[in-house]
């Protein structure tokens, strides 16, 4: 494809993470942007999920182990990956994908793209905080996967066996109950296995998303809520960017961050791969002890981040319209599977109980890079991965905006495979 000028101006669609950090990394490259979204910051899924910053662990969503679920328990309420009964076809179409890539080479395939994003993850995170983004990476002093069985733990032994064979290092220990509890108080008695994963963070991730929004600000971007983007068009020698209430501006380029929202502008620039909801829920509780770190517990699905003075608690992958209200039997399905984990935490005192919608590919890789507009450019679909990757994600397409050049990282992610 023909390379293009460098932008002067750029419109990032989409106020989250991925499309923040772009900005920002624009921003350093010294190209004007101005960042429109439908709602506001971190509105989507960048608010309320778990904020891990977890490169040792970040894998394709599918998987054989997704497979073994089965037709009975995806159907369930209270099953961490629900699928509801009534599925439409672009559902239909993304879960006939989904299981075609959840195979052994296929997972292998994918896990060699994510290996360089993952070495560099605290990179881009370092970077920012270096300029000053008001917020900052908290080091995982404890990271405490946990279960209740040894038979349990061997399947993430048996999964951290792959990704260290596909390339990718990560130091844990392998823990008893008691010696979980130490690490741990807010253990409880019946975890009687555990894996302690160490070089990892995590994030208060509305708090961080929020201040990288204030320093693009800061550094002179326009930050335009309830900007409702119905259409981009590439007019050749700019694009046009249109909103559902009649404003019509031009810019040299333009960058599709809308999340699980991606496919509908992207699809007129040549990308065809479908971006499915996958929605999370969480909420935040009181507990007796704040642990030092993330605690998990894989056989449930179930993530707990230490926020302040008190624990998030999230879970749940649930394929179904973005637009569908909170479904509370998700809540407590989450609420019931953590209460005989955990030590003190008040579990019925709930508070800020929330659902977002994690994009998610069919092929368990993001969309990141120049569409067939050399104008238009994708950025999303990182399924659970928007948080640890967002930063990255912002500074290589950064690079490939301004130079015309796809950074070698990018290239299993182009939006037209």
């Amino acid at each position: 494809m023909k390379a293009v000028p460098a932008p002067a101006h750029v419109a990032i669609i989409g106020a989250g993470m991925v499309g923040l950090a772009t900005a920002w990394f624009l921003q350093e490259r010294g190209v004007r942007v101005t960042v429109l979204d439908r709602t506001g910051v971190a509105a989507g899924a960048s608010w309320g999920n778990a904020g891990w910053l977890t490169p040792g662990i970040t894998t394709p969503l599918p998987e054989p182990a997704v497979l073994r679920y089965g037709l009975r328990a995806v159907l369930s309420p209270s099953s961490p990956v629900y699928v509801p009964p009534r599925a439409d076809a672009r559902l239909l179409r993304f879960l006939a994908g989904f299981a075609r890539h959840s195979t052994a080479s296929k997972w292998r395939t994918a896990m060699q793209a994510y290996i360089p994003m993952n070495r560099r993850a605290f990179e881009a995170f370092d970077a920012l905080a270096a300029a000053g983004v008001a917020s900052m990476t908290n080091e995982a002093k404890s990271f405490v996967a946990a279960y209740r069985t040894e038979a349990e733990r061997s399947v993430l032994l048996d999964e951290l066996g792959h990704i260290h064979a596909a390339g990718q290092q990560i130091e844990f220990d392998v823990l008893t109950g008691a010696e979980a509890r130490e690490v741990e108080p807010s253990l409880s008695d019946h975890i009687g296995a555990a894996i302690r994963l160490h070089g990892q963070r995590f994030i208060d991730p509305g708090h961080y998303v929020h201040a990288l929004a204030d320093s693009v600000r800061a550094r002179g971007a326009a930050l335009v809520t309830g900007a409702d983007v119905v259409n981009v068009r590439d007019e050749g020698a700019g694009v046009r960017v249109i909103t559902s209430a009649g404003t019509d501006d031009r810019y040299d380029a333009a960058v599709l961050a809308t999340g699980t929202w991606l496919g509908e502008l992207a699809r007129r620039f040549g990308v065809r791969t479908v971006v499915q909801a996958g929605r999370g829920y969480s909420f935040s509780v009181a507990i007796e002890h704040v642990p030092a770190g993330p605690v998990y517990f894989p056989a449930q699905r179930v993530a707990c981040t230490p926020l302040g003075d008190r624990l998030r608690v999230a879970g749940m992958m649930e394929f179904r319209r973005a637009e569908a209200p909170l479904d509370r039997r998700r809540i407590l399905a989450i609420a019931e599977a953590a209460r005989p984990l955990l030590r003190g935490a008040d579990l019925d005192a709930r508070a800020d109980e929330w659902v977002g919608a994690r994009p998610c590919t069919p092929d368990g890789l993001p969309l990141i890079g120049r569409t067939r507009s050399p104008r238009v450019f994708a950025a999303g679909g990182h399924g659970m991965w928007g948080i640890t990757l967002g930063p990255l994600t912002g500074k290589l397409l950064a690079e490939q905006i301004t130079t015309s050049q796809q950074p070698a990282e990018l290239q299993p992610f182009d939006p037209l495979r």
